[in-house]
């Protein structure tokens, strides 16, 4: 290494010994430059890895010169790599000096000496080089190196053309890491002019605040004095000059959307300085805020949110009171458009980020009351669903739910900071603007406060229980005088609680015992956490249920008199809640037993129905009696009476339509219980409470007018509750109502077909009003006839129109009506997905089959909607998943056999007279499903026992005996069943039916396959069509291919199946026509394939199988007339030939077209192919059938330029490979079976010179070919290719004039025509020996 210090890591001695040592070494500076950044981090590494490996002091020196020579680099992406590079190597080798690189790097990049168009490459390989020394980490140690740096660095500042501020921000990197000492002492002396211009630019300023910041030691206020005349950066004087370079930094920073590095800086220096105060309200408020700058208005956005964790709670109260906050919330009420850029979520950012970091209770609260307390007209900007609540401590988190209560019971608009937009101040004049702001401001608190009982925040039951209790009291409730014993009285509304304000309250509080049903246990206790092991939701520590305790709050509030409900309750309604409250006591009294299950279902719909009690009192009253009366019956202890057709339900069939009646509810909450009690009755659901359910999907059943009404109804006041909670932040949209009423008048305009009767009506008006102006005299009418006239029509039109109207709203609702019905039916498909689910193996579910079947074939024939479709997939993947495929299925029906055969032959009765094979496959399925019912149980009476199989079988195949089980299957009925549907699809032209369910019989059921298989092989000829015949060949393969068939028979049966199908093959082949149409082609296909099984099986296992017949008919089918020229049927046949010892012959390679005329040839000029592309000519020479290729004059093959024209291949005749006749010389001789056929005496002698005179004649032919005039017709000619049965070769031809070529052109004519006629012939199979 001293020779390297010696020369400075200067040019190396000997590159080409470098450049010698290999190519995987000059790789790593190739992958360096490529964009790609993996691959350039991988050769930065295996380049250390080299150099460390190697220790050769020439390739270091060569690996410096590269890495410098490539800072300069051209592409953007090589000059990072080799930065990075360089940064690396001076790293690991620091032996290297540092000075010598940058005098490297200086000479090699010289900015001076360069070329005017080469200064930015210089300026960046002078930018890159400073960064790769201090990147490397020892920049700082070499004193020497670090000046010169940083004044290559303050050079490179005025190429801002081309580095822009980049120069600047590298210098601060740098100060930032230097000591304070070396900053002192070699820095300080050299950036003090930068320093002392630290008010003309953002750069210099930012050098300034960093080096106050960093060596506040050297930058004194006596240094900064002398620098720029005050002894402060933050001062009334400087406040303009800040203001005016902060406007500038914040425009150059536009499009990176953050906040400028000077400006945070800046912040931290007034802080320092004691001067926040003045910097925020002179320099922020009163200067920056004024100026309408969108880029300006963002800083200022940035820099609350950024200043956040700096200031104290003083400070922090001081900000959220002030007018960038008003500013903030101005600009998040006016981007409500969906164009617009919206700030909110980014300073939600800066918000949860504090609230993460603060661990001081009081700062965090300050923050989350200040923007909570930012108000447009009463609503708070900061969204009430907002999570940056989950980083509040607990502490902090009471405090704040305490404010949001107090405010709500007596908004302080005072400590709120309130504004109104120009569009809402327009349109206030008629409001109350004080109840306006209350209502909002009410709205956001309480869905506020039910947000945080949703929201992942610590939190104590306690808590919870206070926000629920708050929540209901001031839904259902209102205070006469205060009391200890209620908590929710102790504080009075200053404002009282309007009705709608009762109602925003009571639909939030409903979506607050949604959320209570689903809550996971709260605490850190052992009780909890086992109840979160089981997953158990909607209960406290102890396991009780919050809506219980709910209940319990609600029945202390009925039986006090210091509060009075909103909705009284009367005598009945008492009666029924204290009713309820009983039952449920009597109900928490049976937990422990074994039905637990069915316990805690009834008490949840209670508890939930006696809630329900105060929203709707006479609506719920019917369904809570019900309940009520069904829930003791269900417990009950007397004995069960054996039911009649007339006796009274029982307590399933009236829990099950209570449970359909809440499932039309609008409530999320009703219907989600309503499917969690449904799941636990489950298993106590009976044959008519199962019919309840099926009954509202029966497709064919009328619909209850009065249950549609009544859903309706609840979906109308969905709607209006809907477009309650939405009309606050819909007020400021003003244009909307106009809107409508120019679309209501839209679609007045349509036009409408004119009945008779109104015509007619119009008629009589019309010669009423002329009888009153005379009847035939030709005076116009007086004012009052007119008058009259005119009232009459319109009064005519205006009946009209109302008859009009009402059509269309009758129209409209059955449409809504008939979307209801539609969704109603979905909510009850999860009913039956559920019972599917957990009792799949109750009887039951046979019931099922059959509706689901009939809601599939009504949908595939009804309209085809988006919610008609919905219905039809969900209820087709209930069908198949939750039904046919499940593992799990009914193990008791031996004494449902006799039923369930005759479920089978109707289901398949059903699909093979169905017309939609999609329909079709759905009923086949079904029965394979009760197949596998019927062959899964066990028959106590099953008198037939499976027949034993033959030891050597039941050795090899140790689960034949489980194939061969048929449970409670009858065989011989199933058997007939199923033949008939066999025999039907392959005799009848238009079946339903497809293979592909009998593939799926014969593949899940292969007992079936020995029954049926007669079938098959008769069908290959008795087949109704060829496809059916080519089916039947199919299946019979796909039977054969099954290994379970032939364990069922004997060796015996076995060979005779296999040589009646290949009888039945050979006969079905005789009647092979001529291959035209594609179902001949398909049977001949699938027979060929079925063939090729057979053949192999008779190979294998040395059947004693006669072939004779068989290979005769194969032999006959080969001939033009026989497979045509389809490539599939030659290979399908090749294969069967093969196992009767036939070859395929190798074919002639012909041109697909002959040369119809020896024409002279006009060839446009086309474009060529590189020889890159040409395809390689891999064989010199061809052999065909024995036949040895023509050789050229020296005795070897001939090239592929000499090969005879007629053995061209298509792309060779395009010119697009090598050999091509576009590119080479095509007059050749030709010879035929070995003799020389003469063209003319000429073209005999001076055959051999053709190939000697190549390059010349091809010489030729190019400049023929570039002339425009007729000269071009005496070029060389192409004779057209004899084709004959041997081998064809051609040897040299001449032009002869026009006269031999007229000669040539009738010749080759009748060639043609026998080469076309030889072409039809097909070789006969050559046997192999």
């Amino acid at each position: 290494m001293a020779e390297l210090e010696g020369r400075g890591g200067g040019v190396v001695a000997d590159p080409r010994g470098v450049l010698r040592q290999g190519r995987a070494f000059l790789d790593f500076f190739w992958d360096i430059a490529k964009p790609e950044q993996e691959v350039r981090l991988a050769a930065t590494e295996n380049l250390l890895r080299h150099l460390r490996e190697g220790r050769k002091d020439d390739e270091l020196k060569y690996t410096l010169m590269r890495l410098v020579e490539g800072l300069g680099a051209t592409r953007e992406a090589a000059r990072p790599g080799f930065s990075l590079a360089l940064a690396q190597v001076l790293q690991a080798f620091e032996e290297i000096p540092m000075y010598s690189v940058l005098e490297q790097i200086k000479e090699k990049h010289d900015l001076e000496k360069v070329k005017k168009k080469l200064v930015r490459r210089a300026a960046f390989g002078n930018f890159f080089g400073v960064m790769a020394l201090f990147q490397s980490g020892r920049l700082i140690k070499d004193r020497k190196a670090l000046l010169e740096s940083i004044q290559l660095l303050q050079q490179l500042a005025h190429h801002q053309a081309h580095l822009k501020d980049l120069p600047r921000k590298t210098l601060i990197d740098i100060m930032s890491e230097v000591p304070e000492t070396v900053f002192e002492e070699v820095l300080f002396g050299v950036l003090q002019s930068d320093l002392a211009s630290a008010f003309t630019s953002p750069e210099n300023l930012h050098l300034l605040l960093v080096g106050i910041q960093k060596f506040p030691g050297v930058l004194k206020p006596k240094n900064l004095k002398k620098l720029f005349g005050s002894p402060t950066v933050v001062n009334e004087e400087n406040i303009p000059r800040l203001v005016e370079l902060l406007q500038g930094a914040a425009k150059s920073e536009k499009k990176d959307k953050k906040l400028p590095s000077v400006v945070f800086d800046l912040l931290q220096v007034s802080l320092k300085e004691n001067a926040f105060e003045l910097f925020w309200k002179e320099g922020v408020e009163n200067r920056l805020l004024k100026e309408k700058s969108g880029p300006v208005s963002y800083m200022c956005y940035r820099l609350l949110g950024s200043a956040l964790p700096l200031l104290s709670l003083d400070q922090l109260q001081m900000v959220l009171k002030g007018k960038v906050m008003q500013h903030y919330g101005e600009h998040v009420v006016t981007t409500q458009l969906p164009d617009r850029f919206k700030f909110a979520p980014e300073m939600e950012g800066y918000i949860d980020e504090f609230l993460n970091s603060c661990d001081d209770l009081e700062r965090q609260l300050a923050v989350v009351i200040g923007f909570s307390a930012l108000t447009n007209q009463g609503y708070p900007v900061l969204s009430s669903s907002s999570r940056v609540v989950r980083h509040l401590q607990p502490v902090a988190l009471q405090k704040y739910v305490d404010w949001l209560k107090d405010m709500f019971l007596r908004p302080d608009f005072d400590c709120c900071l309130d504004f109104s937009s120009n569009r809402q101040k327009q349109n206030q004049e008629n409001v109350n603007m004080a109840q306006h702001k209350i209502a909002r401001l009410r709205k956001w608190i309480i869905h506020r406060l039910a947000n945080i009982v949703e929201s992942p925040v610590k939190k104590e039951e306690s808590l919870v229980m206070d926000i629920s209790r708050f929540c209901f009291f001031h839904a259902f409730f209102e205070t006469k005088k205060k009391t200890s014993q209620i908590r929710e009285t102790n504080v009075l509304p200053s404002e009282p609680l309007d009705e709608r304000a009762h109602s925003v309250t009571e639909n939030y509080f409903f979506g607050l015992l949604q959320t209570l049903n689903t809550l996971t246990v709260l605490g850190d206790t052992a009780k909890a956490a086992a109840l979160r092991e089981k997953h158990i939701h909607g209960v406290t520590a102890d396991g009780k249920l919050w809506i219980f305790l709910l209940v319990e709050y609600a029945n202390k509030l009925l039986s006090s008199e210091h509060v009075k409900a909103v909705k009284p309750f009367t005598k009945g309604q008492r009666d029924a809640w204290e009713r309820t409250l009983q039952s449920v006591k009597n109900l928490q009294k049976k937990e422990n037993k074994s039905d637990s299950a069915k316990v805690f279902a009834f008490q949840q719909l209670l508890l939930l129905m006696a809630i329900h009690l105060f929203k709707n009192p006479s609506e719920t009253m019917d369904v809570l009696s019900d309940l009520l009366n069904c829930t003791e019956r269900a417990f009950s202890k007397e004995p069960k009476k054996k039911k009649t057709d007339n006796a009274e339900p029982g307590w399933v069939e009236v829990m099950v339509e209570i449970l359909l009646s809440l499932l039309a509810q609008p409530s999320l909450l009703i219907r989600r219980m309503s499917k969690n009690v449904f799941v636990r009755i489950c298993p106590n659901l009976t044959k008519r409470g199962l019919q309840l359910i099926l009954d509202v999907l029966d497709p064919y059943e009328e619909q209850n007018e009065e249950s549609a009404v009544v859903v309706m109804e609840e979906s109308d006041k969905k709607i209006k509750s809907a477009q309650d909670t939405d009309e606050e932040g819909s007020e400021d949209s003003s244009d909307e109502g106009g809107t409508e009423e120019e679309n209501d008048s839209g679609d007045e305009e349509e036009n409408e077909e004119v009945d008779d009767d109104f015509r007619s009506q119009l008629m009589n008006v019309l010669q009423a009003g002329n009888a009153l102006g005379g009847d035939e005299s030709d005076e116009e009418l007086d004012d009052e006839a007119m008058m009259a006239l005119d009232k009459n029509i319109s009064a005519l039109f205006a009946a009209q129109q109302k008859r009009i109207q009402a059509k269309k709203d009758e129209k409209d609702r059955m449409r809504k009506e008939k979307i209801l019905r539609r969704d109603f039916k979905i909510k009850v498909l999860d009913l039956i997905e559920a019972f599917l689910t957990k009792q799949s193996e109750n009887p039951l579910v046979f019931d099922i089959i059959e509706p689901l079947l009939q809601v599939i074939e009504q949908c595939m024939s009804s309209d085809s909607d988006k919610q008609e479709v919905d219905f039809l997939q969900k209820t087709a993947n209930i069908f198949k998943n939750s039904l046919c495929q499940t593992k799990q299925y009914c193990k008791r029906v031996d004494a449902l056999q006799e039923d369930l055969h005759a479920f089978v032959e109707r289901l398949v009765k059903k699909a093979c007279k169905h017309t939609n094979s999609s329909v079709a496959l759905y009923y086949f399925s079904a029965s394979l499903y009760l197949l596998k019912v019927l062959r899964g149980n066990t028959s106590a009476k099953s008198s037939t026992l499976p027949t034993p199989l033959p030891e050597k079988q039941s050795n090899t195949i140790p689960q034949a005996c489980q194939l061969l089980s048929t449970g409670c299957l009858d065989m011989e009925r199933v058997t007939v069943i199923y033949q008939q549907a066999l025999t039907q699809f392959l005799t009848k032209r238009n079946s339903a039916l497809t293979s592909s369910m009998f593939n799926d019989l014969f593949t899940r059921f292969p007992i079936m396959c020995k029954p049926l298989v007669d079938i098959l092989v008769k069908s290959i000829t008795a087949g109704a069509r060829q496809h059916q015949q080519a089916q039947a060949c199919l299946l019979l393969r796909k039977v054969l291919l099954l290994r379970e068939p032939k364990l069922f028979m004997t060796e015996e049966e076995w060979e005779e199946l296999i040589g009646e199908s290949i009888s039945q093959v050979t006969e079905s082949l005789k009647m092979v026509g001529k291959c035209i149409l594609k179902a001949d082609r398909e049977k001949v296909a699938r027979s060929l394939e079925l063939l090729n099984f057979l053949l192999k099986t008779v190979t294998e296992q040395k059947l004693p199988v006669t072939l004779t017949e068989l290979d005769k008919v194969l032999v006959d089918l080969n001939q033009p007339e026989g497979i045509g020229n389809s490539a599939r049927l030659d290979s399908l046949y090749w294969n069967v030939m093969r196992w009767l010892n036939y070859t395929k012959p190798k074919k002639e390679k012909t041109a697909n077209k002959p040369v119809q005329e020896a024409e002279p040839l006009k060839r446009k000029k086309k474009g060529f192919l590189p020889e890159t592309k040409k395809r390689k000519n891999r064989k010199k020479g061809i052999q065909e059938n024995g036949v040895v290729p023509v050789a050229s004059e020296d005795g070897e093959p001939a090239a592929p330029e000499d090969q005879p024209l007629g053995t061209e291949t298509p792309k060779q005749k395009k010119g697009l490979v090598p050999g091509s006749s576009k590119h080479k010389n095509r007059n050749r001789g030709f010879r035929e079976n070995g003799v020389t056929m003469a063209g003319s005496g000429e073209e005999a002698a001076n055959g051999g010179d053709a190939v000697a005179d190549k390059k010349k004649k091809k010489k030729k032919k190019n400049m023929n070919r570039k002339r425009k005039n007729n000269t071009s017709n005496e070029a060389e000619q192409v004779p057209a290719a004899k084709k004959t049965k041997g081998s064809v070769s051609q040897g040299t031809q001449q032009k002869q004039g026009k006269a031999n070529q007229q000669k040539q052109g009738k010749a080759n004519q009748q060639e043609q025509g026998k080469a076309k006629k030889k072409r039809k012939e097909k070789k006969t199979p050559v046997p192999r020996e």
